[in-house]
């Protein structure tokens, strides 16, 4: 490896340098939410749309996280897209063994069963189509059933670590 005045020293492929490289990289904050015994949820910033026909989208969650037992066998998931005014939430559904269904949350039974979040910009009730197996992850793909897109107010973003609101 050589070095480049304009683009700085290389480093080998790291998950470290993985993780510093993502910091750059702003996304939006979603939360995916399965009903098991209970519902469970996390935050994902993970979140693409694959396919418009048919309508298709794809997240990542760790194996090793708590609501994958759930998600690996539920037929139906929530994806919910937050709102600037939920950075709360997001923190809620990101912290390790945070009752996150507990109030503040709040939240409804919806279609197919799914937990859905109430105030959210967005929502949708996929069926999960596919689990690829992706390192320490579990990509998965689902085809939208239902949702609500009519949800008010700016996005939340993920960057350098934290939660963040649109600037213009």
């Amino acid at each position: 490896m050589t070095a480049s005045p304009e683009l700085g020293t290389p480093q080998l492929a790291s998950p470290d340098l993985l993780r510093s490289v993502f910091r750059q990289h702003a996304a939006g904050v979603a939360v995916i939410t399965a009903q098991g015994e209970n519902p469970v949820g996390f935050t994902a910033t993970s979140l693409n749309s694959v396919a418009a026909e048919p309508p298709l989208i794809s997240f990542g969650v760790g194996a090793s996280s708590s609501s994958w037992p759930v998600i690996s066998r539920a037929e139906h998931i929530g994806v919910h897209i937050l709102g600037e005014h939920q950075r709360d939430l997001a923190a809620t559904f990101a912290r390790s063994g945070a009752d996150r269904f507990a109030p503040p949350t709040s939240w409804r039974t919806g279609p197919e069963g799914v937990p859905v979040l109430d105030g959210v910009l967005a929502w949708l009730v996929c069926r999960i189509i596919n689990r690829v197996p992706a390192g320490d992850h579990r990509i998965v793909i689902a085809e939208a059933v239902v949702g609500d897109p009519a949800g008010a107010g700016r996005p939340l973003l993920y960057h350098q670590g934290r939660f963040n609101s649109l600037r213009e």
